[in-house]
């Protein structure tokens, strides 16, 4: 019996550690192991699938070879069926393994591939951004073709941009200068650039009907565009004589010396007409406030929605996020703007009607439109 016992003692200590080192098959607690490459992504992802259920930690394995060495990169649950694997060099060939412990013995199972990560070159789950894309350009150049044709395209009215007429008017029954702000920032800032395209407008309006105009920057960029934006409109108005380089001047790039040096030219000065168009910041009460207490008609723009208020209260019109950006194509009605503005509308109203669509159908237990608009 003795001879028995250590006989078994013995056969256990040699096929216990064989059996924890051994790889189990897919029959085994992990089934249906594969790799395969991520689809429409640019071939740095390798995607494991595998099916199991339980709340065990899995090890990913990876090598290069089937008989190689295997190096862990990663972990999931049983549970989770996935993982990503990202660490992957494009056209290279990889094997996996899952290893996970059961007991005090750690198993592994089978190697699987050779997975190859590929570059695709589209995406198969943006499907959706295609299609809002070919119609947001079949939009465009439709709305472009229509108003070269020269047919009226309907944009409803800014108050704020039909009174810039009422503000040249003004200034110049009374004899004084308009005051242009066009905002703090640089070039690389859109309502800098928007506010620039307003301001060749109202230059092309001083220098028909001879009112004085004054464009004080912070950016020596947008001083440097103002100038010669200022410049071009004087010419194209036909009065290139009556345009001086000290209608646009260059004040200090520091924001609040600045917006000292612009209120005390409105106490000063005490112009018409002031404009603030552009982005602002802490200044724009300042400005503001101290221009209406100067008795100025005030039309403000901006996109900074944290300014709005200040502009609502202190100025008599003020443009609205998005309606600076319309501005332009609203002043010079040019054909390439206005169908840019118009297919935008469109698109505007399709998606609110999309949105509303996916509401209700939410309400009825149908998540579709969720589906269609979701984008990975």
């Amino acid at each position: 019996m003795s001879r028995f016992c250590i006989f078994l003692a013995l056969t256990l200590l040699v096929t216990v550690p064989w059996i924890a080192r051994c790889e189990i098959t897919p029959g085994g607690p992990i089934e249906g192991l594969t790799a395969f490459d991520a689809p429409g992504d640019d071939g740095t992802q390798v995607i494991l699938e595998w099916e199991g259920e339980g709340d065990a930690t899995l090890t990913v394995l990876r090598s290069t070879a089937r008989l190689g060495e295997f190096e862990p990169v990663g972990e999931a649950e049983v549970s989770d069926g996935r993982y990503g694997d990202r660490g992957v060099t494009r056209g290279s060939e990889y094997f996996y393994k899952l290893a996970y412990m059961v007991g005090p013995d750690t198993l592994m199972t089978e190697a699987i591939g050779p997975a190859v990560a590929r570059g695709d070159w589209f995406r198969g789950a943006r499907k959706n951004t295609l299609v809002a894309t070919i119609v947001m350009f079949t939009l465009v150049m439709g709305f472009v073709s229509v108003a070269r044709q020269g047919r009226e395209l309907y944009i409803r009215k800014i108050a704020g941009l039909s009174a810039i007429n009422e503000a040249v008017g003004r200034a110049t029954e009374m004899g004084r200068k308009i005051l242009y702000i066009p905002g703090i920032l640089s070039l690389s800032e859109i309502q800098t650039i928007a506010s620039l395209s307003i301001l060749e407008h109202i230059a092309k309006l001083t220098a028909i009907y001879g009112t004085d105009i004054e464009v004080p920057n912070k950016d020596p960029l947008v001083f440097s565009a103002a100038r010669e934006t200022v410049k071009q409109a004087y010419l194209e108005a036909g009065k290139p004589d009556q345009f001086r380089e000290e209608m646009v001047t260059y004040i200090t790039y520091d924001q609040f010396a600045y917006a000292a040096s612009v209120t005390a030219k409105m106490v000063r000065e005490k112009p018409a007409a002031n404009l603030f168009i552009g982005a602002f910041f802490a200044e724009s009460l300042i400005l503001a406030e101290t221009g209406q207490a100067a008795g100025a008609i005030q039309i403000a723009g901006t996109a900074a929605i944290p300014q709005l208020p200040f502009f609502v209260t202190t100025c008599d019109y003020t443009l609205l996020g998005e309606e600076l950006y319309a501005a332009s194509a609203y002043l010079s009605r040019e054909p390439v703007l206005m169908g840019s503005i118009k297919a935008q509308d469109i698109a505007k109203v399709i998606l609110m009607a999309i949105m509303g669509l996916g509401i209700v159908s939410l309400a009825f237990g149908s998540e579709y439109i969720i589906t269609i608009l979701e984008t990975r």
